[in-house]
Formats: C-alpha cells, structure tokens, sequence
C-alpha cells in the first residue's frame, strides 16, 4: 500500500437516483458517497478508467485523497458495487480516515512454499481482519506452508503481522488446513458396480469375434 495516496479528481453529484446514475456510467464516470463520522455526507462522480486503475494496483483497501473540486478528503474505500455482466464499477462507498488513525480491514492471505508430497493444503480463510495505521494496511499477508506435515494446521494466530498491527480476528480461526486425499468410499464403490454391469451387459471382444465367424461360415 502506497504511503501517499493517489489523488483522485472528482465532481459534486447534484442530481441523484437511478436515472441520474445511469447517465453518469454512460458518460465514463462512475458515483460515489463519501461516508465520515459527524460530517455530511458527500455525493460524487469519479472518472470510471482513473478509479478502476487505483483499485486494481491498490486493492479493494485503497487509500485515496478525493479532491473534490479543491476540497483535499483523504478516505478509504469500502465498498465497490461491480457489474457482474460487464464487471465495471457502477458504485463506490468510500470511508473518510484521518492521518494516523488505524481501520479495522480484511487483508488477503495467501501461501508460500510447498508442504510434504503427500499432503493436500486447504486454504479455509482467503482473508483475514486486523486493525491498522490507515495509511499502512498490507496488500497482503503471507504465510509459509514450507516443509509441513499432514495433520499441520496454521491459525489466524499464527500469522506474523505488520508492525503497528493487531489481530481482531479470532486468534484461533484456521487459515490453512494441511491434510490428505480422501478417497470417497461410496463413490468408489458406485464405480465399480457401473464397471462390473457394463461388463455384464455387453459383449466380450472374444464373443463377438465368434460371432463374426460364425455369420460368415453361413
């Protein structure tokens, strides 16, 4: 995460609803509310290609400066609404923050490494929530799977955070799972069955040899 945000250039949005949002995606931009404590809201426009780039380098955690017609608004964001034909971004929800102030954010956990041969490795949490300094929130979190045995397991404790950061997760909520491939018996055994009726059911290949011969002796 980048220690000096971006600054983005956006417009006061005085018409609002459905229709009035409609014709701000099809002009390239895409609304917008700034949220902060004891503060009106703001309602605003961003250019759609400008903003869409800042969350695909920052992450859905993007810190940005909203200048809002001269107005500098240093804010988080913390809601995107996505378009799931087209995937552009019809919405966005953005929290207003304060140098120095810490959020509490979910920050993707990812793995590095190989476990033992045998093992399967289940990742049972993607992300994981912590509070930080709002202008030092991780891209993400890496944990090392390296060397692990079957029957290890890695706990949202066990994760070595960012200095400054803290836990509020549950310290016992698993991350990674590291177990083995189990064979389902009941599937195992409804195939075998299915094998053995086909068999059944049709003809060998020596039998239809036969056959042939015998058509053709006629």
């Amino acid at each position: 995460m980048a220690i000096e945000p971006q600054s983005i250039p956006a417009k006061k949005r005085e018409e609002f609803g459905k229709g009035a949002s409609r014709r701000l995606r099809r002009a390239g931009r895409i609304p917008g509310v700034l949220y902060e404590s004891g503060v009106e809201n703001y309602h605003f426009s961003v250019d759609r290609i400008e903003f869409t780039a800042l969350v695909r380098s920052e992450g859905t955690n993007a810190v940005l400066e909203l200048d809002l017609e001269g107005e500098k608004l240093l804010c988080m964001v913390k809601h995107v609404d996505q378009n799931m034909l087209t995937l552009d971004i019809d919405h966005v929800d953005l929290l207003g923050i304060k140098r120095g102030e810490k959020v509490v954010v979910e920050v993707p956990v990812v793995t590095e490494g190989e476990a033992h041969p045998d093992a399967v490795v289940l990742q049972e949490a993607d992300v994981i929530e912590i509070e930080v300094d709002a202008l030092a929130i991780p891209d993400e979190l890496t944990v090392s799977i390296e060397g692990k045995q079957i029957g290890d397991q890695i706990l949202a404790s066990d994760i070595v955070l960012p200095a400054g950061a803290e836990l509020t997760a549950d310290p016992e909520s698993l991350i990674v799972n590291i177990t083995y491939f189990e064979e389902d018996a009941e599937l195992e055994a409804a195939a075998a069955e299915n094998e053995e009726g086909g068999a059944e059911g049709g003809a060998t290949p020596d039998s239809a040899e036969s056959d042939q011969k015998d058509d053709s002796a006629e």
